[in-house]
């Protein structure tokens, strides 16, 4: 199937209307972050806010996110060095 007219006129108007979204969206962020937040959809990350400012909640929830990020981040160094050391295993 080529590409025709009609699929450049979908993309563009898609990109377009992608763009706009994106737009108001930032132009807006604060109040749509409030109302997702009141409706328990939690959108901005807690990295973004001045510690200073954080509730006692936000800031549970940004330790919570740092202990995911740290365990993640132990996990995969974990695996590297088994890999490493099951290769070298192989290779001798």
């Amino acid at each position: 199937m080529a590409i025709n007219s009609q699929h450049l006129t979908g993309f563009a108007i898609g990109l377009g209307a992608s763009a706009l979204g994106f737009y108001l969206y930032k132009r807006n962020q604060s109040k749509i972050d409030a109302f997702l937040g009141e409706h328990g959809i939690q959108i901005s990350s807690a990295f973004e806010k001045d510690p200073r400012s954080m509730t006692l909640k936000e800031l549970i929830m940004a330790k919570e996110e740092l202990e995911d990020m740290i365990a993640e981040k132990e996990f995969a160094e974990k695996e590297e060095k088994k890999a490493k050391k099951t290769s070298a295993e192989k290779a001798a």
